[in-house]
């Protein structure tokens, strides 16, 4: 009896040490991201960490000994399994899950800033683009490196294991029900370390956070544990952040959106139905816009862009990765913290669209990108938006869709657009999106004017935009379109998610449709764009019912609202609220408020999951 018990412990032993192992990797490996943050790690940091993860870690380390458990109780009846073989194939399994999260977790996190959860999920039915922003060269060093963790934890397990019990005898002096009694207290146990002790709340990840560090809280939570619960919250929506009884939650949402945007009271536009080109800049925040407080010289095409056309200065992201950035932009829709709408071709195809708004009102649609279109089922998503044409890397020849790691590099997609627009013969309005990619890691551009490689991309962008207007105002066909541009999202530099600088961006509109520049101080979500678009060519947005025309009388509380990895910002008038689901508190609050900012942010959150449940099925 004791060899089983004492084997249960050294494996939940072998376990827990590869957890708190992997905690002093991921810092060391992701240390440029504290340096971000101001602060060089120390010893002291290493320590907390570990200490605060542990609980966490005790909790994963209980799932993965709960079935060598249930085999151990086995053995009390059939006593001649030989327990090393029985156990290998599932001691393997688990180090190739564990190793493998954990190498994952350690590597993307300078790219997400964010742990691994069920967003990776979005990416695994196409890995050519979701490798796309790293080299073979670092995809085969961790691939290695990986395969000897998993050799040596493998071994270090099976190391432990006997290949016979050594007990036999013991065993049978030991009645029946007191063998089983001591398992169930062992089992009562080992539940209690899976629940996290016996407090009222269960183990969740904002246990492991500590301090008001955004890199130390992540490095404390254990990467399988941050997977397997994300993976829980995946599908059962309308039970996901129930913050407020029915009544409350009702009254703090209705004060939110107007029922009724469809008046306008100022007109933009000198054409009622202008050609309109949607320019999506890859990650091209205001981090990189002067005008918005952003690193000067990054984008001098752009700031000279903004004085020559509309700017609206207060507009804010809805999301923090493309495939929600999309639909935010092109539905009008919300984005939701832990769940991809484009993933869920059941519920964005019962999305509204501005493509399909413009298309019942005459205009011809199409859709241009230098990369994959089924990365993230962003084709199933644009075909079911009313996009009638779509350009993408099959589209480009060979030599050219391999000018980047994503595809055909920016100059390249411009000039295609270019020469779309030269051979129109302009007879029928026309609507065409244009999506960039250099702006991506891993940043490899062909122009150098920044000596910082993430920089310089961006700089490489402004560059090709600025080039492509230019030769678009000489085309006759300039007069009468509206040209939009404004990012998919915010993007990572010396920042996180939390801080609401990373959903400040810009939107311009420019062209000859244009009436007057100007600039728009209101503010106003990504997500506006289509009812404030649409108002503005006098076509109804009813159906868009999370945009706000923003132009309309009725626009009466400006507010925007963000999500990131399981949180999300409310700004108002009265100052701007970051709530961390994980920490269950507000991690920002400029100025501090008497709550109300937090409250509607989750009422409006709790209202979006509960549409998003009932979204796209049949009444």
């Amino acid at each position: 009896m004791k060899t089983r018990i004492r084997l249960l412990l050294r494996i939940f032993c072998t376990y827990l040490c590869f957890f708190a192992l992997t905690k002093p990797v991921f810092m060391l490996y992701n240390r440029a991201i504290s340096e971000d943050e101001g602060v060089v790690l120390s010893a002291k940091d290493v320590w907390k960490v570990v200490l605060h993860g542990l609980p966490m870690d005790i909790a994963t380390a209980g799932y993965f000994v709960a079935l060598p458990f249930f085999f151990l109780w086995l053995s009390l009846i059939f006593n001649n399994i030989n327990p090393r073989k029985t156990l290998t194939p599932y001691y393997i399994f688990s180090a190739i899950v564990l190793v493998s999260v954990a190498v994952i977790d350690t590597s993307l996190y300078e790219f997400w800033k964010f742990k691994l959860d069920a967003t990776i999920f979005n990416y695994v039915d196409s890995p050519k683009d979701a490798l796309a922003s790293v080299s073979l060269f670092f995809v085969i060093i961790r691939f290695l490196c990986a395969l000897l963790l998993i050799v040596g934890l493998s071994w270090l397990l099976i190391r432990t294991t006997p290949k016979r019990w050594l007990d036999k005898q013991q065993i049978g002096s030991i009645p029946s029900i007191l063998r089983h009694l001591t398992m169930i207290l062992v089992g009562g146990v080992l539940f209690l370390c899976i629940r996290g002790g016996v407090d009222e709340s269960t183990m969740n990840v904002g246990n492991a956070y500590f301090s008001d560090r955004a890199f130390l809280n992540h490095s404390a939570v254990n990467p399988t544990f941050s997977l397997l619960s994300s993976m829980g919250k995946s599908e059962d929506f309308a039970k996901q952040y129930d913050y407020w009884d029915e009544q409350t939650r009702t009254e703090l949402f209705n004060r939110l959106y107007p029922a009724d945007t469809e008046d306008l009271s100022d007109t933009l536009l000198a054409s009622s139905r202008p050609n309109i080109l949607l320019i999506m800049l890859e990650g091209f925040g205001g981090t990189f816009v002067e005008s918005l407080g952003g690193i000067p010289g990054v984008a001098p095409n752009l700031e000279r862009l903004l004085k020559e056309g509309i700017f609206f200065n207060q507009f804010y992201a809805n999301s923090f990765r493309t495939d929600r950035g999309t639909v935010s932009t092109l539905s009008g829709h919300v984005s939701y913290p832990v769940t991809s709408i484009m993933k869920l071709p059941a519920k964005s195809r019962a999305l509204p669209s501005i493509a399909r708004s413009l298309q019942q009102n005459g205009y011809a649609t199409d859709f241009v990108y230098g990369g994959d279109i089924n990365f993230t089922n962003m084709k199933s998503y644009l075909l079911s938006m009313g996009y009638e044409q779509i350009t993408c890397d099959q589209d480009f020849s060979m030599a050219e869709r391999s000018t980047s790691a994503w595809g055909a590099n920016d100059s390249i997609v411009f000039n295609r657009v270019y020469k779309m627009l030269q051979q129109r013969n302009n007879e029928q309005p026309w609507f065409t999106t244009l999506l960039t990619l250099s702006s991506h890691e891993p940043f490899d551009v062909p122009y150098q004017r920044l000596d910082d490689k993430k920089l310089n991309a961006f700089a490489y962008t402004d560059h090709c935009l600025g080039q492509f207007i230019e030769q678009f105002k000489q085309l006759p066909v300039w007069n009468n379109t509206l040209v939009i541009c404004l990012p998919d999202h915010g993007f990572l530099y010396n920042a996180f998610y939390t801080e609401p600088a990373f959903f400040h961006v810009p939107m311009l509109w420019i062209g000859g449709a244009v009436r007057r520049p100007q600039t728009i101080e209101t503010l106003m979500n990504q997500s506006d764009l289509a009812a404030t678009l649409l108002a503005q060519l006098n076509i109804p947005h009813t159906e868009f019912i999370y945009s706000r025309n923003i132009f309309s009388r009725n626009y009466s509380y400006p507010f925007v609202y963000t999500t990131f990895a399981d949180g999300f910002l409310f700004a108002d008038s009265t100052g701007v609220t970051t709530f961390d689901n994980a920490q269950q508190k507000s991690v920002v609050c400029r100025p501090e408020d008497n709550g109300m900012r937090e409250a509607k942010g989750k009422a409006l959150l709790q209202s979006t999951y509960d549409h998003l449940a009932i979204m796209g099925k049949i009444p």
